[in-house]
């Protein structure tokens, strides 16, 4: 599959940039304009700040929801992290307990739908807006995020439909249904179908069309520029036929995947911090200091606090609601158990691989600074920091990693691919699931979706960052405000079996199977 991805996606842009159109650079601008004037007003809204202030209403509701989560159930992501551990390596497994996918299966299709693009153009985004200090509290939102996707998650199993053919359907529009009507709620429906919809759009865009963006940035970047609707054809193309075969094509796919694509790309970033070891110490330094401080960075401390949380939500989606879709088809009879594992995502996405992407970027000298002062330096007429050739994004990323060892930038390529290519599917299974909660189970429906997913992986990589990333944040965004209202009211459940599980684990009851 590796091979395959490579040759589609890197050496046919090249032949067909060739012979492509002049035209074609036109319909990718027509695109990119209807796009933005379709959904400007929902970007607008969902990041609409608290009035006379520029703090983003939706970056305090998960951090509010996140302190909740760990102070309710008392730092659970510290304390369950060993236990999480065993699960992952199957030490309380049982072949035959109901669902599709194993511990280890569930964790690699939920992280490769999280660890993506946000670990590499999201960080430069960040950084290139907040500085190095939105590091930190990009670091502070993932351990506090464990404790939100270990609620969702486990929330996901213990409500899921599961059928006769073995497979499964979870989510939080089953747990806002299911566990709502358990504790006398209303209006769990209405909050599922809105869920659903926002997922399904969040499907389309975080999960899809930014990733095709950016996918197509970073080869560009190597073969030179060609019009994005060729991209955008060859990942559709490969995409669809991973996604036609199920929950469990994906797994296979992302098993073998997440790990080679997070190996790859942590040995790189290692050799360039080895390569520059004695900076650091520095480069912490300028992570601290500019976590309180700012820098000079547009905003201060607060530019950097919203910006390091912004994405940090964005890379590791804690309290979106998404990933407990995934979880929910694991083979297991014990919810939390995969509330467990669950909360080894935020952990490995945000305070692993963001933060050595953070360290290659501060580490490489890719930010401008005022030699005298010290403070960086910003771009005349906007609020991103001056970088050494004017690289936003993904390209910031790849000139850090290439300045470094030129070639580095063809592995970033390769990275960039996979890491596109797997959260494109685990995405689409998550919006699938969305829109098969609306409109019903069925060979016919599904397809009808697969076919959406695929059409706009072609607008994506043919629409600019700019669009593209405004709405793939508002629409993730927009499915957090719901999932954690449904969390709030559903966290007793969790609770309670939390302390069954300890117990019976302390007692001796749960054990390890051989």
């Amino acid at each position: 599959m590796t091979n395959l991805i490579k040759a589609a996606a890197v050496a046919a842009p090249a032949v067909m940039a060739a012979s492509a159109p002049a035209a074609a650079q036109s319909l990718d601008e027509t695109i990119n304009q209807g796009f933005a004037s379709a959904t400007g007003w929902f970007v607008s809204f969902i990041f609409s700040p608290f009035p006379g202030t520029t703090f983003p209403w939706i970056v305090m509701w998960l951090v509010i929801a996140a302190t909740v989560f760990t102070l309710y159930f008392a730092f659970i992501q510290f304390r369950a992290f060993p236990h999480a551990i065993s699960l992952v390596k199957g030490d309380y497994s049982d072949p035959n307990d109901a669902g599709e996918v194993s511990h280890f299966q569930a964790l690699a299709t939920a992280l490769s739908g999280t660890v993506g693009l946000g670990n590499i153009a999201g960080v430069a985004v960040a950084i290139g807006i907040g500085g190095p200090g939105a590091t930190f509290w990009m670091i502070l939102a993932g351990l506090m995020g464990m404790a939100s996707k270990f609620t969702e998650c486990t929330l996901g199993v213990k409500y899921r439909n599961e059928y006769e053919d073995g497979t499964v359907s979870g989510g939080p529009m089953y747990y806002m249904t299911k566990g709502f009507q358990e504790r006398g709620i209303p209006a769990g429906g209405i909050l599922a179908v809105m869920f659903s919809i926002f997922c399904i759009l969040g499907a389309l865009g975080g999960g899809n069309m930014f990733q095709a963006n950016q996918a197509h940035a970073q080869i560009a970047n190597v073969v030179g520029d060609y019009p994005g609707w060729i991209t955008g054809l060859i990942f559709a193309a490969i995409v669809f036929a991973v996604i036609v075969g199920g929950l469990k094509s994906i797994a296979k796919v992302t098993e073998k995947v997440v790990p080679f694509m997070g190996v790859l790309y942590v040995l790189t970033a290692l050799v360039i911090l080895i390569m520059n070891a004695d900076m650091i110490m520095w480069a912490f330094g300028q992570i601290f200091e500019g976590a309180f401080t700012g820098l000079g960075v547009a905003g201060g401390m607060v530019g950097a606090l919203i910006q390091g949380f912004k994405r940090a939500a964005f890379s590791n989606e804690a309290g979106v609601g998404s990933a407990a879709i995934a979880h929910s088809a694991v083979r297991t009879k014990e919810p939390i158990t995969e509330g467990f594992v669950s909360l080894l995502e935020p952990f490995i996405d945000t305070v692993v691989i963001c933060t050595m992407t953070a360290l290659v970027i501060i580490i490489t000298g890719q930010l401008v600074a005022d030699p005298n002062t010290g403070l960086y330096l910003l771009d005349e007429g906007a609020s991103t920091i001056q970088t050494v050739d004017g690289n936003k994004g993904v390209a910031l990323t790849s000139a850090a990693f290439s300045s470094a060892i030129p070639f580095f930038k063809y592995i970033l390529a390769v990275a960039v691919i996979l890491f596109a290519f797997s959260t494109m599917i685990s995405w689409s299974y998550y919006g699938l699931k969305a829109w098969t909660f609306l409109f019903g189970e069925g060979q016919t429906k599904e397809l009808i979706f697969k076919v959406i997913f695929c059409i706009f992986v072609v607008i994506g990589a043919s629409a600019n960052l700019g669009p593209v990333i405004d709405f793939s944040d508002a629409a993730i965004f927009a499915m957090a405000v719901v999932n954690i209202v449904a969390l709030y009211f559903l966290m007793p459940i969790v609770k309670g079996e939390l302390d069954s599980y300890l117990s019976r684990l302390k007692s001796g009851e749960i054990k390890k199977h051989s």
